[in-house]
């Protein structure tokens, strides 16, 4: 893994893992002591369930990752050196800063909402990107966003088996939600790296909320930040623990000083 990414992950980030780790793991060990235990008694209803959901269950989430391929590969635009060449160059761009095997990278038609995400599918590495998003007039916030979906390859948060390994543990209260966000941190961290552009990749994170590329250009990063200090100390706390990513204020916040989660 790229020192880098060693450099910028969260804080709390590996807390989090190591107990979704522990309380996962304990989990699959009971599960494997319970087949044992049905393999000594000969009980068959009890195997027919574990080959049932033993099989079912991965069969299902293979044939759902294939079919999402698929509908990329024949709906989205597939970036590439003969297709849209500037945008893909800023991904191999920031795939090399970190170490990191180019992923095949869609644009699709989102019908005006911005947003970007990362994917594992079937052993490859993926990141979409909706069109409202790289219709903005700034190309220093589309690195920003490109770099954030980047680090989330490169950090290991789409590690198939250890997210295997720790999908029980999300069934503790709040404990999941927690490590997602100090992900979301990690990886707005990576995209300001790579972004190179401190104030762009801040109002990045305001172009999120705003949704508007009209405004894009207007928007006051100051008066943004200063709604923070109006949040209401219980509600903001409460609505926050159950969210899997930060509010923007906070993650824009997170960006100038001492992280915050």
């Amino acid at each position: 893994m790229s020192p880098i990414i060693q450099r910028l992950r969260h804080d709390n980030e590996l807390v989090y893992k190591i107990f979704l780790m522990i309380f996962g793991s304990m989990f699959w060990l009971i599960l494997l002591f319970g087949l044992l235990g049905a393999l000594a008694k000969h009980d068959n209803k009890i195997l027919l369930d574990y080959i049932l959901y033993g099989l079912g269950i991965p069969a299902f989430i293979l044939i759902s990752a294939a079919l999402y391929r698929a509908r990329a590969y024949g709906n989205m635009i597939l970036l590439g050196p003969k297709q849209l060449p500037e945008l893909y160059q800023a991904v191999v761009e920031g795939a090399e800063k970190l170490s990191l095997p180019v992923p095949q990278v869609f644009l699709y038609n989102s019908n005006g909402v911005m947003n970007a995400f990362a994917r594992r599918l079937l052993g490859g590495r993926y990141v979409f990107l909706t069109s409202a998003l790289v219709e903005v007039q700034n190309d220093a916030q589309v690195r920003f966003v490109i770099g954030h979906e980047l680090g989330h390859h490169a950090a290991g948060h789409l590690d198939p088996m250890k997210n295997l390994i720790m999908l029980p543990g999300h069934f503790v209260p709040f404990l999941g939600k927690a490590y997602s966000r100090t992900r979301e941190y990690t990886c707005d961290s990576i995209g300001a790296f790579l972004c190179g552009d401190p104030a762009a990749a801040e109002s990045s994170l305001q172009m999120l909320g705003c949704g508007c590329q009209r405004l894009n250009a207007s928007l006051n990063g100051e008066a943004f930040v200063a709604q923070e200090q109006m949040m209401p100390p219980v509600a903001g706390f409460v609505a926050e623990i159950f969210r899997t990513h930060p509010r923007l204020t906070r993650r824009v916040l997170a960006l100038r000083g001492p992280r915050l989660d």
